[in-house]
């Protein structure tokens, strides 16, 4: 499996210069079986990556552009009358596919947002009382602007729970930047990529990430980590100065664990080290601590704080 994570990183940096990292925590998610939120100003690269990455797999690939007059179901799909048959017909939305490009996703308004709900959580649509499953595997990669409000809707607390982990794109180093002045001059890579994964690889890779192997101890520091952000959220005046209300959830939990064997699988181990963990813990609790005011650095900061207050305990993580 390690391979087919080299063989796509490698394809996915011949058009995205310098975001090695956020390619492996975009194949993380895929391992584990979440979504991402990647979150970045805009002419960072966050629809490329996606692109990119999409077109390195052998996958039914779909985009939809949010906008405020999308409508649930045309995200869905609907029913309806067939008057050569006589009968209703189902027509699919775009979700049924196996990666989704939801593009600047806190355009459409929260009742089109909450349309993708069942779809990340379930793996499901249900319309008109009728429950259709997705591709396997389903994953979500959602773009959104951080700082343009204008037009712009914000993604509900259950919303933001679905995704598996919020990325920030970031900036370009110098060194980079003429890189990719170099390398789309004469070119657009994009254009050239070929699929280097089939659905059956993923598949595969999916259900080995349930068998990583995760010590103990650190399932205990996993719970630790998420109970330590509840008491942000608890009636202390520490946490009113910050304005945490609710700490993360249980689905935060297992987001937590799943995503700590995603990354192991992806740096090629068949057991989960606590770096795993320090290294997603922010990505993955930040954004479900609810918050009244508190900004996503704020969030952030609480977390860092968490990892460097909670015992860490040092053991032979191969072993079970």
């Amino acid at each position: 499996m390690n391979n087919l994570f080299v063989r796509i990183k490698e394809n996915v940096s011949k058009v995205i210069i310098g975001k090695e990292h956020i390619t492996e925590l975009l194949l993380t998610a895929l391992a584990a079986g979440g979504h991402v939120l990647l979150e970045d100003l805009p002419g960072t690269g966050k629809t490329v990556l996606a692109k990119s990455l999409a077109r390195s797999m052998d996958f039914s690939f779909t985009r939809i552009q949010f906008t405020p007059d999308l409508l649930p179901s045309d995200v869905t799909g609907l029913s309806y009358y067939n008057q050569e048959k006589g009968t209703f017909v189902f027509k699919e939305g775009p979700v049924f596919t196996n990666i989704l490009l939801a593009d600047e996703i806190n355009r459409a308004t929260p009742r089109t947002q909450s349309s993708l709900l069942e779809c990340m959580g379930e793996g499901q649509v249900t319309v008109d009382g009728t429950t259709r499953s997705l591709g396997v595997p389903f994953f979500v990669i959602a773009t959104q602007n951080p700082v343009e409000t204008l037009g712009c809707y914000p993604l509900p607390e259950a919303q933001m729970d679905r995704f598996l982990m919020q990325i920030s794109m970031g900036s370009l180093s110098e060194e980079e930047e003429r890189q990719m002045i170099d390398r789309y001059i004469n070119d657009q890579p994009l254009k050239n990529i070929q699929p280097v994964c089939t659905i059956q690889e993923a598949a595969a890779l999916q259900q080995e990430c349930r068998k990583i192997h995760v010590h103990e101890d650190l399932r205990k520091y996993i719970v630790s980590l998420v109970q330590g952000t509840r008491k942000y959220g608890s009636s202390s005046g520490e946490s009113r100065m910050r304005s945490i209300t609710e700490g993360v959830s249980p689905r935060g939990t297992l987001a937590l664990l799943r995503a700590s064997q995603g990354y192991a699988m992806v740096q090629g181990r068949n057991f989960v080290v606590p770096e795993d963990i320090k290294t997603l813990a922010v990505p993955v609790l930040a954004h479900r601590m609810i918050s009244e005011t508190a900004y996503a650095q704020q969030k952030e900061a609480i977390i860092h704080r968490l990892l460097n207050s909670v015992p860490l305990p040092t053991e032979d993580w191969t072993r079970p």
